[in-house]
């Protein structure tokens, strides 16, 4: 039988998934050529690392099997409560109790590709997904801590059932009679409410690519509404937006 060709090993590696590198090693472990056995090695590091993020990911159960007797877990989180401009957006989410997405952690952690793509295995996956949004006109009206919880009552209310139980990332929400389990960094803590802050982000910042074709100059696009100084000295320039935050902005220009 020809010896297939290390350049032709070296692609058949590139295009396997994680679920065929065992059976690559092992078709090619007794290839004694230097450069199949680099890619032996390379096959063994990319399993080692997936078991390792099998066993992050198992350490943000915690939560949810703490809680298993529960049957709805939702996680909880927002995204833009700093930023000069835009709403602020909560999600709440459900996973099944035998999901099994990985690299899920706090969205702030994530590449902008990684939240893209988790966000849509979320929301193929889940049991549910609600989102809530606030806007600028009324974080000025009810400041943003309450514009957040609003916010965040009505991704509530989206998801159709009520959950049994809400894991949020820091906060206890007024007005909300399900059980409700703060946890001081729970976006990077619990699988649920790392879901919840992934899809909170990637509905937030494609909202802000949208406003930035409505509203170029600002750079939405790239500062998601944050106060960069590209920011700012468009502000000083063209002066406020429909959707600038009136109460966040006083310190750049007269409102």
């Amino acid at each position: 039988m020809e010896t297939k060709k290390i350049g032709e090993i070296r692609e058949e590696f590139k295009a396997a998934e994680e679920n065929m590198l065992p059976s690559f090693i092992e078709k090619y472990r007794s290839d004694e050529r230097a450069g199949v056995q680099k890619l032996i090695e390379q096959a063994n590091g990319r399993l080692a690392k997936l078991e390792a993020e099998r066993a992050r990911i198992d350490r943000l159960w915690r939560y949810e099997r703490e809680y298993g007797m529960y049957t709805r877990i939702c996680g909880i989180d927002e995204v833009g409560r700093g930023p000069l401009a835009g709403p602020v957006v909560a999600g709440a989410v459900i996973l099944p109790k035998d999901c099994d997405i990985l690299y899920i952690n706090d969205s702030k952690k994530l590449s902008a590709a990684k939240r893209e793509e988790l966000y849509d295995v979320i929301m193929e996956k889940a049991v549910a997904v609600g989102i809530g949004m606030v806007g600028p006109e009324r974080i000025d009206e009810i400041n943003i801590l309450q514009a957040t919880y609003e916010a965040m009552r009505e991704a509530i209310s989206k998801l159709g059932d009520a959950p049994d139980i809400l894991l949020n990332d820091a906060v206890a929400i007024p007005g909300v009679a399900i059980r409700q389990v703060p946890i001081i960094k729970g976006d990077a803590k619990s699988i649920s409410i790392g879901a919840a802050s992934i899809v909170a982000k990637v509905t937030r910042d494609r909202l802000m690519v949208e406003y930035d074709k409505i509203m170029p100059g600002y750079g939405f696009a790239a500062n998601k509404g944050y106060g960069s100084a590209e920011h700012i000295a468009a502000l000083k320039k063209y002066g406020p937006t429909s959707i600038h935050r009136r109460s966040f902005i006083g310190n750049f220009v007269e409102v």
